[in-house]
């Protein structure tokens, strides 16, 4: 595993050490609210003017804070446990990722094989050869496919469309075309090296092995700072005790502008 994956294995684990004891928060709140509810007689109604009037009355609402707290918690949970899944599920590529480079060619090249095959797929299918020569050439040229798959080629769509839809080939092409643009975008800059500027008592790192704009403050910014910190994109890290966003060129800009501001 390289640096990228043990982070991310480590933010997960974190996201589901964190469901684990809302769970187990939640459940001893939901627990101790039903002793406490326990106690209360079955039907037992509040003893209006009665002397105990108030103190029923107040124990009977923190058996209903402590259900409230059980059913936030439980929340909290399933939305710590819905980030973990879905960061384990995504398939994405990372800019973060070393391998990105790497993975973004193959990524590249697959695509290119399935836009080389739709096309193909069109032209057998689109020709004006009797059906059964049509078929005959879509199993010669894929023979790995099962027949039925293949069949579905010539069935019209709701559209009366036969083959691969055209919109299905412009979304793949523009994903090509988006993937190598971030291809080169990545390759320019793979040899940049971390640079680091002062402006007064503000450190703003161009941090390329974290692939971060970081701002390092001395002490806490001001609100209105950290609304236009925010505001540009930064986000507090308390790993790295700074604020920081994903680098670029905008991202520099804005750390330069905060900075003289702070």
């Amino acid at each position: 595993m390289n640096d990228y994956q043990i982070k991310k294995q480590i933010k997960i684990d974190r996201l589901l050490r964190a469901a684990k004891m809302c769970r187990q928060q939640a459940d001893q709140a939901h627990e101790s609210a039903h002793k406490m509810a326990d106690i209360i007689p079955f039907g037992q109604p509040i003893l209006i003017g009665h002397h105990s009037e108030r103190r029923d009355r107040n124990y009977r609402n923190r058996i209903q804070r402590r259900f409230e707290k059980s059913f936030e918690l439980q929340k909290k949970a399933e939305y710590y446990e819905q980030r973990a899944h879905a960061a384990q599920n995504n398939t994405s590529i990372s800019s973060d990722d070393p391998e990105a480079i790497t993975l973004l060619k193959e990524k590249i090249a697959k695509l290119e094989d399935m836009q080389t095959k739709f096309k193909l797929i069109n032209k057998i299918v689109k020709s004006k050869k009797p059906l059964e020569i049509r078929q005959k050439e879509l199993a010669e040229a894929f023979p790995a496919y099962a027949p039925e798959r293949l069949n579905k080629f010539f069935e019209e769509d709701f559209c009366g469309r036969v083959g691969v839809p055209d919109y299905e080939l412009t979304n793949n092409n523009a994903n090509i075309r988006r993937l190598k643009q971030r291809l080169a975008h990545l390759e320019r800059h793979q040899n940049d090296q971390t640079t680091e500027t002062t402006i007064g008592a503000v450190r703003i790192v161009d941090n390329t092995e974290e692939n971060r704009v970081q701002v390092f403050s001395p002490g806490k910014p001001s609100a209105d700072i950290r609304q236009q910190l925010k505001g540009a994109g930064f986000h507090w890290s308390p790993y790295a005790q700074c604020w920081q966003r994903m680098r670029s060129n905008y991202a520099m800009y804005q750390a330069r502008a905060i900075a003289e501001r702070m």
